[in-house]
């Protein structure tokens, strides 16, 4: 599961172009337990951060995904998004 986040996070970053397409990928894969427990705390942040890229498909996922969370829940994923989003 990590190695296919560290994976993916290098190539959305190669040649300093950023490729929503994957973080939207990388947040169905948590929301639907795709090869790894089901969580939707990294998938609203996977599904955030492609969104804030520019992927409308990600946004929209985002905003259905919302639906079924807590405030708590919402909190943690928008904190990690943030977080990451600081890192890189």
């Amino acid at each position: 599961m990590a190695l296919y986040e560290i994976r993916d996070h290098d190539q959305a970053s190669m040649g300093g172009e950023t490729k929503a397409d994957v973080f939207c990928e990388m947040g169905l894969m948590y929301a639907t337990g795709r090869e790894c427990e089901v969580d939707f705390i990294a998938a609203h942040k996977w599904l955030n951060i492609a969104a804030i890229k520019g992927s409308d498909r990600a946004a929209t996922l985002r905003a259905e995904l919302s639906e079924s969370m807590s405030k708590s829940e919402l909190a943690a994923a928008l904190r990690a998004a943030r977080e990451w989003m600081t890192m890189h």
